[in-house]
């Protein structure tokens, strides 16, 4: 059973709220594409994509990613977010677009847009 890509990239970002590397990079391909705003760049692969999330969230203790708006062409899907992460007792937000591309099931692109400064200049102090 094949599921649509919004549902697939629906599904990817709920299994990443509770930080579910295993489960969630399941839904990526292996020669997918993810890209950040600089200084974060780009990268290649499931492995990757985990190296850079893994120490962005590991000082949050919840995260939240509100879908505000979707829109789908084909095997492209839009999400305008609001991503929360809770830091200590201080939620962070960051306003994010994000750009998928969904083939056979798995994401084969990723791409978010947003300012960078924007979450760092929350983030506490360490």
């Amino acid at each position: 059973m094949s599921s649509s890509p919004i549902d697939v990239v629906r599904q990817f970002m709920k299994l990443m709220e509770p930080l579910d590397y295993d489960a969630a990079l399941k839904l990526v391909a292996d020669d997918c594409d993810y890209i950040n705003p600089p200084p974060l760049g780009a990268v290649r692969g499931p492995a990757a994509v985990r190296a850079v999330l893994e120490p962005f969230f590991a000082p949050t203790r919840e995260n939240e990613f509100r879908v505000l708006r979707a829109a789908v062409d084909g095997p492209v899907v839009f999400l305008e977010r609001l991503d929360r992460h809770l830091f200590g007792d201080k939620w962070v937000e960051l306003p994010v677009t994000g750009v998928f591309e969904v083939h056979n099931g798995l994401i084969t692109y990723w791409r978010d847009y947003f300012d960078a400064p924007t979450i760092l200049s929350q983030l506490p102090e360490a």
